[in-house]
């Protein structure tokens, strides 16, 4: 079965185990299956980064606690994973081994496996939560800009030329331009994009007002206002935390936040795809190394 689609799902802050997309991956493809369309021409990746701090972050809060009573434990424990987790991959990002170029190298081997599973440079829809979408617009910025293009671009594809859509849930984005002289948006959609696509593209940027860490985009900039196609406000979560700020760990099954993405995928999905030159799909055959 060809795939069209490429989908790819992007954690933020908070406790993740590997499997935090399963959910949303099955609703969103009985969803597509119940409108009509074929779900399996979709293929889907995660992007596990947490396992790069989670240990020193819990090392961390062992030592703080071990000999002191602290009140407020929980959201003590939550500052520490928030703000220590933004704080080390904004730390010395142009050195080789920093937190911010090993995130990126984790997110390149899952865009790598992606490219694999589509078998071609199809579009890519990026589902990206809380700190995963201020990683994801640092990784698209930094593959438009061309930045260590021998490492990362490989194919268009992998050089974010085929970006068609774009969810951001609960986004700091915000929190990480207030010592930038000029804020500036990715390009979106990239001028790269097929013309099919720049026509169904859209950048959805999904936040809680209850959600102390998700933002609104637009506002930012006048390319933040072009780039993002709508700031839509949400309420997620269930009756002990839709109206508080554990809100932010609510996105990723609640039906405000599949509705919207369901209606982006389904446009991408309903495009008629181009046929592959023979030269192209020869170029394939050995895809990736």
């Amino acid at each position: 079965m060809n795939k069209r689609v490429g989908v790819l799902l992007v954690h933020g802050l908070g406790a993740v185990s590997d499997d935090f997309a399963h959910d949303t991956v099955y609703e969103l493809r009985e969803r597509i299956a119940g409108r009509g369309l074929n779900r399996d021409e979709i293929a889907w990746q995660s992007v596990f980064w947490n396992p790069l701090l989670s240990a020193k972050e819990n090392r961390l809060w062992v030592d703080l606690c071990a000999d002191n009573e602290l009140n407020w434990a929980k959201l003590r424990k939550f500052f520490i994973n928030t703000f220590g987790t933004l704080t080390a991959y904004e730390s010395a990002k142009e050195q080789p081994d920093s937190l911010y170029q090993r995130i990126h190298g984790v997110v390149h081997d899952s865009i790598k496996e992606l490219r694999a599973s589509l078998g071609a440079d199809r579009p890519l829809l990026v589902i990206a939560h809380s700190l995963g979408s201020v990683i994801m617009s640092n990784y698209i910025w930094d593959r438009q800009k061309g930045k260590d293009e021998e490492r990362y671009g490989a194919s268009p594809f992998e050089r974010m030329e085929t970006l068609a859509g774009m969810i951001t849930l609960g986004s700091n984005i915000p929190m990480m331009t207030v010592a930038l002289d000029q804020v500036e948006a990715i390009e979106f959609p990239p001028a790269s994009l097929a013309e099919e696509y720049r026509k169904k593209a859209k950048w959805l940027n999904l936040y809680d007002s209850d959600d102390v860490l998700g933002w609104p985009l637009k506002p930012l900039s006048p390319s933040y206002a072009k780039a993002v196609s709508e700031d839509i406000e949400v309420s997620v979560g269930n009756i002990l935390t839709a109206w508080n700020p554990t809100s932010h760990a609510a996105y990723w099954t609640d039906d405000s936040v599949i509705k919207p993405t369901l209606y982006l995928l389904g446009s991408l999905l309903e495009v008629p795809m181009r046929k592959v030159p023979v030269e192209e799909q020869q170029s394939m055959m050995g895809y990736p190394d």
